[in-house]
């Protein structure tokens, strides 16, 4: 299957895609590739107030086939992907280390072992993703955590970032030291994720990590070959209708972004 999705991309034109049906960070490498602007929507991820926090164990795992959270683990099935970038989201880091640990369903830590704790690896192309359950709450004195996700990020040769991910929706976040934070160095707007639910009743979420790093060019084909590709556009340019047919290349959220000739 792998085998033959290379062969189509590589005998496949895409010539047809225009910059008017291209997502905006592609569309900006696609006008200029040697363009040192950042996206306007790179956001650097901040590190948590609260740091590491009193869970963190060293030397966890590395996770199998994306799965952080065992089959046989009792909760709801979450999905966390995105992208590893530089600071202004003008390249892509592969090889980044990101070392994750968080509580199971009934808010608990495993400081014994290592389960729901693992080591995810950004791949060639930058890409990341894991599979979880929901984090259940625990209490923090007199209030209850909103759930959350504990990260330490390594880009090769730059120093680590310590921070953690929280969920948009999520009654206890406004009285969280924390995760209430909407300025500074602790900042966790952007570390809000919006959850959804697939057809299969997992939740999904994604989060592009931006980081001190450095890494390679974000361009055109790489994203093309890794993500998917738009393979028909009719009519383009057009005006009142447009038909786009497009593929993925494993079961994915699909955005499609529509700009016009001033982009």
């Amino acid at each position: 299957m792998k085998k033959d999705r290379r062969q189509f991309l590589k005998n496949t034109s895409l010539a047809a895609i225009a910059a008017v049906t291209l997502p905006s960070a592609v569309k900006a490498a696609f006008n200029d590739e040697n363009s040192s602007q950042p996206a306007a929507d790179c956001n650097p991820t901040t590190q948590d107030y609260y740091g590491q926090g009193p869970f963190y164990s060293a030397n966890a795992p590395s996770i199998v086939n994306n799965q952080l959270a065992a089959a046989s683990e009792p909760g709801t099935r979450f999905i966390i992907s995105g992208r590893v970038h530089n600071l202004d989201c003008t390249e892509y880091i592969a090889g980044a280390i990101i070392d994750i640990w968080q509580a199971n369903d009934a808010g608990a830590y495993d400081n014994t072992g290592f389960n729901l704790r693992g080591i995810a690896t950004s791949n060639s192309q930058g890409f990341y993703l894991f599979e979880t359950i929901y984090p259940g709450k625990y209490l923090n004195g007199s209030a209850y955590r909103p759930s959350h996700i504990h990260l330490k990020i390594t880009p090769p040769g730059f120093p680590i970032l310590t921070t953690q991910l929280y969920f948009q929706g999520d009654s206890d976040i406004p009285a969280d030291a924390a995760a209430s934070i909407s300025s500074g160095t602790y900042d966790a707007t952007h570390r809000i994720l919006p959850v959804t639910t697939n057809s299969l009743g997992q939740k999904e979420a994604t989060w592009d990590i931006v980081i001190d790093g450095s890494g390679d060019p974000v361009g055109i084909e790489e994203m093309r070959a890794s993500m998917g590709m738009i393979y028909k556009i009719y009519p383009n340019p057009f005006s009142d209708f447009i038909q786009i047919n497009y593929g993925v290349f494993q079961d994915a959220k699909v955005s499609l972004q529509v700009f016009d000739i001033q982009g």
